[in-house]
């Protein structure tokens, strides 16, 4: 009997209602792996096929003859679909694995392994690749983590020392003062009110970092121009470079003008221009110098410390970081805690910007440069 519309229908029939239920059946062993998933999708092709047959032969009243032969060729074909299957499982379970040690490798903080071998899926080879960026980005952060907890370590040994000094001569200059023992209490106040300006500047210093390191610099931004922002700084350490006996000198070469916050860029670069008087020599100069182009505004302080050692320039701006033997600085203005260029650094980045500081002719030189405003 030739085929017609409606044994295809029930044919359809059959194959949908035998595969629904192997399928409901193999449900709950589909959740264990991907084995008994793809078992369970071979199984329902099968019986689908052989309910499609079976329906089919019995529609059309085929030979008893024909049905078996049917039937036969319909498992055989299942039977090689599930060696396919099981092939593709074990691929799978392969790749399998090596995602999961990967993952395990991540969870302890190690690279992940397992050798660079070609996964067969491409998914899984790109999740493979998400998994080895992630895993170089933790790296990152732990590494950051670990110098920035190194620093604060320093820091807090920095200023432990910083604060006992002045501490200990603020009690033994108030003691005096009670005892009476002074013959110019006077003398004793001034220094008293140094010690506190002192300890009231490192305090606030270490405000401003903490509010760096939180990203809490945020503000209001207008158009700024570095010249201006030069000529009141200079004039501000005019006198600190009279006291130290150095030279300051501020030029422009060209209009600078960048977008930021003004209180903020001032702190650094006067901490910058205060950092190279206090190390310059006695006599010698300290040259401020403006430039700009269509893109960038460079700031370059120039001084006569008489350089650097090459082992600490790249820790010239880490928190806490003071510099020994040829950076001595005056007696008459002693350093701080090693905070200022931390500071510096901090402001000027947040800003979009760089700063970096390398050995000139007997002396250092450090170049900031920033967006010009558009």
């Amino acid at each position: 009997m030739n085929p017609t519309l409606w044994s295809l229908v029930v044919g359809v029939l059959w194959a949908a209602t035998g595969g629904l239920i192997v399928w409901a059946v193999s449900y709950p062993l589909q959740r264990r792996s991907v084995s008994w998933t793809m078992a369970s999708i071979v199984i329902t092709g099968t019986v689908a096929s052989v309910a499609a047959l079976v329906g089919s032969v019995h529609e059309m009243l085929l030979s008893s003859s024909v049905a078996p032969m049917a039937i036969s060729v319909s498992i055989i074909a299942g039977l090689v679909t599930a060696a396919a299957a099981a092939a593709a499982t074990r691929r799978f379970s392969k790749d399998n694995r090596v995602l999961r040690q990967a993952i395990a490798d991540l969870g302890d903080g190690r690279p992940p392994g397992g050798g660079r071998r070609q996964l067969h899926s491409r998914h899984v080879e790109r999740l493979r690749a998400e998994l080895d960026e992630t895993a170089a980005k933790l790296a990152e952060s732990r590494d950051r983590e670990r110098a920035l907890e190194s620093a604060r370590r320093e820091l807090v040994a920095w200023v432990s020392h910083d604060l006992r000094t002045p501490l200990a001569g603020l009690r033994a200059m108030s003691e005096a003062l009670e005892d009476g023992v002074v013959a110019a209490p006077e003398t004793y106040y001034k220094q008293i009110h140094a010690e506190v300006d002192r300890l009231s500047t490192m305090v606030d210093d270490l405000f401003e970092l903490s509010r760096i390191q939180s990203g809490g610099l945020a503000g209001e931004t207008e158009q700024i121009s570095l010249d201006d922002l030069i000529s009141d700084c200079v004039a501000a350490l005019e006198p600190l470079a009279s006291a130290q006996r150095v030279r300051l000198v501020g030029r422009g070469e060209g209009v600078a003008t960048v977008t930021g916050n003004g209180p903020e860029l001032n702190r650094a670069l006067t901490n910058l221009v205060a950092n190279a008087i206090r190390h310059t020599r006695v006599d010698g100069i300290v040259d401020v110098t403006v430039r700009a182009s269509s893109t960038v505004a460079e700031v370059a302080v120039r001084d006569e410390c008489g350089g650097i050692p090459h082992e600490e320039l790249p820790r010239v701006f880490d928190v806490g970081f003071r510099g020994e033997t040829a950076r001595t600085p005056h007696l008459a203005d002693p350093a701080g805690a090693g905070l200022g260029l931390a500071i510096t650094r901090g402001i000027i980045e947040a800003h979009s910007g760089t700063i970096r500081v390398e050995n000139i002719s007997g002396g250092c030189a450090f170049v900031i440069r920033l967006p010009v405003a558009a």
